[in-house]
C-alpha cells in the first residue's frame, strides 16, 4: 500500500468536495491573456485572495495589481461599486487613491466606495461585514503593517463568507513573515519597466506594468496546491486583461568614426549589453 500516493488522493478528493460545497469556487477567472498558456492561472471568485508588496516601496505597484485582478473578477461589471476597506495609517503614509489613477486602470472612481478605519481590528470588522454583501462587485482590504488579527482565524472568516455571497475579496499589505492564513492565492508584486506608449504620442507612458510572483495557489490542478512562477505583465485597461510584458530593446553603443570596434570600451559595452544592462543614453535627436 502506497501511503504517499493514498493521502495526495485523499486530499485531492477533499478538496473537490470542499470545492462544490463553497457556492463561489466553481467560478473562475483568469489573468487574461497572460501567463502561462495564454492565462492558464485559474483564481477562484468568491474566495479571498492574498497580494503583498515585494517591499514597502512597491505598495503601489501592489494596489495597482489589485484593483486589476478585481476588474477581471467582476468589478468591471458597472452596475456593482467595488468597496475599499482601509487603514488610516495606509493613507498617511501613500497617500490617498488618486482618482485619475483609477481611471487610467479602468475604474470609474464614481464606482468607489472608500471606507477609512483607525486601526486593523476595525479594518477587518467592517470588511467582515461587507463582505456579506452579494450587490459588490469586489472587496478590497488594506491594513497596515504585520497586525496580529490578521491570523488564520480572521482568514478563514473571510474565506467562508465571501464564499457564501460570492464576493470576491483581495487582502493587500506589504510582504510578511510567513505565517498560515485561508487565502486562495498569494502573491508577490513588484512594479516592472513598463514598454513604450503609443508611437503617435512622443510622451506617452507605457501601460502599467508588474512583476508577478505566485507563491501559493490552493486551488491548483486536480485540487492540489501550486507554488512557483513568476511573470511580467502589463495592464491593458481597455480590454481589462493582463498580457505579457515584451523585453526592453537594448540599448546601442555607437562607436565613433575613427575609433576600432576592437576596442576595450567597446568590448565592455558588448559585455553589458549582453548581460541585458542599459550602457548608454540615445542623444536627443
Amino acid at each position: 500500500m502506497d501511503t504517499v500516493r493514498d493521502i495526495a488522493a485523499l486530499r485531492q478528493m477533499l478538496a473537490r468536495l470542499e470545492a462544490e460545497r463553497l457556492p463561489g469556487a466553481a467560478s473562475v477567472f483568469s489573468l487574461g491573456a497572460a501567463g502561462p498558456e495564454g492565462g492558464g492561472v485559474r483564481l477562484a471568485r468568491g474566495a479571498l485572495h492574498e497580494v503583498q508588496a515585494a517591499h514597502g516601496a512597491d505598495l503601489p505597484a501592489a494596489t495597482g495589481f489589485v484593483l486589476a485582478l478585481a476588474l477581471r473578477a467582476g468589478g468591471a461589471d458597472v452596475r456593482r461599486p467595488i468597496l475599499w476597506v482601509r487603514q488610516d495609517f495606509a493613507e498617511a503614509e501613500l497617500g490617498r487613491l488618486d482618482a485619475p489613477g483609477l481611471a487610467s486602470l479602468g475604474l470609474d472612481p464614481s464606482r468607489l466606495i472608500l471606507v477609512r478605519a483607525p486601526d486593523a481590528a476595525e479594518v477587518l470588522r467592517a470588511a467582515g461585514d461587507a463582505v456579506r454583501c452579494p450587490g459588490l462587485g469586489a472587496l478590497v482590504i488594506e491594513p497596515w503593517g504585520e497586525p496580529k488579527t490578521l491570523d488564520l482565524t480572521a482568514t478563514r472568516r473571510l474565506s467562508l463568507r465571501a464564499a457564501s455571497s460570492g464576493v470576491t475579496s483581495f487582502l493587500l499589505h506589504a510582504a510578511a513573515r510567513p505565517a498560515p492564513t485561508a487565502v486562495a492565492t498569494r502573491w508577490r508584486v513588484a512594479p516592472a519597466a513598463s514598454g513604450p506608449g503609443a508611437p503617435e504620442e512622443a510622451d506617452a507612458l507605457g501601460s502599467p506594468a508588474f512583476t508577478a510572483t505566485l507563491l501559493r495557489h490552493r486551488g491548483g490542478e486536480g485540487g492540489r496546491p501550486v507554488e512557483g512562477g513568476t511573470w511580467n505583465l502589463e495592464w491593458d485597461h481597455e480590454a481589462c486583461s493582463f498580457r505579457d510584458l515584451a523585453p526592453l530593446p537594448r540599448a546601442v553603443v555607437p562607436v565613433p568614426a575613427g575609433r576600432p570596434a576592437g576596442t576595450a570600451a567597446a568590448r565592455q559595452g558588448n559585455a553589458g549589453a549582453e548581460r541585458g544592462e542599459i550602457v548608454a543614453l540615445r542623444r536627443a535627436g
